[in-house]
C-alpha cells in the first residue's frame, strides 16, 4: 500500500464540531416502521462506527444522511445544513433533486456491492463523477485518478474492468471513487460484507489509511476489530434505536445492556 500514513504521522484530528447530527430522525415503508427516533452526533474528523443485527435500521439510516431515503420526522444535518429540506420560519420545504445532487456530491458513499459502471475501466470510473458533477478538466481527472488508484494500492489496475478484478480490489476503486469528490464525509455501508474473507484485509487498509488522514467517516460494519482498533466512537442499533453507545473498546469489552450482551457474545 502506498501513500500510507502511520498514527505518529497522521493529521490531528478536529473534532470539536459537529459533521452529522440527527435529532428524532423516523423512517418508515408503508407501515413498517425502521427508525423509530435516532439521536446521535457525528464529530467532525471522527471514526463513526455502526453496529448491530440485520433490519436494525443502520443502512437505512445512512441512506438517510445523504437523502436517498426521506425521513419521515425529525431533523438531519450534514455540516449545519438540514439534509434535503430547507426551514423557513416552522415550516420545512424539501429542496429540488438538483440541490439534492448539488449537496450529496460532498458525500461519499461505498456501497456493499461496488456498484462500478460495468462498461468503463477502473480510472474511468473514478473519473466519470468529478468530470461530469463538478466539471473538472479530463487531464486533472485523469491525474487525480491515477493517484488515488495508487493510494489504494491498484496503480496497475487503471485500464482493468470491473469484471477483471476481485471483489476487494472493485471496493478499493470504489473507494477511490468517492475520494475523486473530495467530500467532506464519508459513509461506508458493509463494505467488506461481499467479499471472500482473505480480501477483506486490503479493504480495511485503505479505510485506515483514510481514518488516519482525519476523514470523518460512518461506517457500518459487522468487522469488530476495525471498530475497536480504528474507530473514535460506537453505536450499538437494535429494532430502529439506538440501544447503548460509547468509545468501541468500552463498549466491545463491557456492554452494559442486556441486548448489546446477547449481540456481542454471537459476534465477537
Amino acid at each position: 500500500m502506498t501513500d500510507k500514513l502511520s498514527k505518529t504521522d497522521a493529521a490531528p484530528r478536529d473534532t470539536s464540531t459537529a459533521m452529522v447530527k440527527a435529532e428524532g430522525v423516523h423512517k418508515s415503508f408503508g407501515s413498517v416502521e425502521v427508525l423509530k427516533g435516532i439521536d446521535l452526533e457525528v464529530k467532525s474528523g471522527e471514526v463513526f462506527c455502526l453496529i448491530g443485527p440485520s433490519g436494525s435500521g443502520k443502512s437505512t439510516f445512512l441512506r438517510c444522511i445523504n437523502h436517498l431515503e426521506k425521513i419521515n420526522a425529525g431533523r438531519l444535518y450534514v455540516d449545519g445544513e438540514l439534509v434535503g429540506y430547507r426551514q423557513k420560519g416552522d415550516k420545512l420545504y424539501e429542496l429540488k433533486d438538483s440541490e439534492v445532487a448539488l449537496k450529496r456530491r460532498d458525500i461519499g458513499m461505498v456501497f456493499q456491492r461496488f456498484n462500478l459502471f460495468p462498461h468503463m475501466t477502473a480510472a474511468e470510473n473514478i473519473i466519470e463523477a468529478p468530470i461530469q458533477v463538478r466539471g473538472t478538466n479530463k487531464a486533472q481527472a485523469r491525474e487525480r485518478a491515477t493517484q488515488l488508484l495508487e493510494r489504494v494500492g491498484l496503480a496497475d489496475k487503471a485500464g482493468s474492468y470491473p469484471s477483471q478484478l476481485s471483489g476487494g480490489q472493485q471496493q478499493r476503486v470504489a473507494i477511490a471513487r468517492a475520494l475523486a469528490m473530495d467530500p467532506k464525509l464519508m459513509l461506508f455501508d458493509e463494505p467488506t460484507s461481499a467479499l471472500d474473507p482473505e480480501l477483506v484485509g486490503d479493504v480495511l487498509d485503505v479505510m485506515r489509511d483514510l481514518a488516519e488522514s482525519g476523514m470523518t467517516m460512518i461506517v457500518v460494519t459487522h468487522e469488530m476489530g476495525f471498530a475497536r482498533e480504528v474507530g473514535d466512537s460506537l453505536v450499538f442499533m437494535d429494532d430502529g434505536v439506538v440501544v447503548e453507545s460509547g468509545h468501541p473498546r468500552e463498549v466491545l469489552t463491557n456492554p452494559q445492556h442486556e441486548r448489546t450482551q446477547s449481540f456481542l457474545s454471537k459476534v465477537l
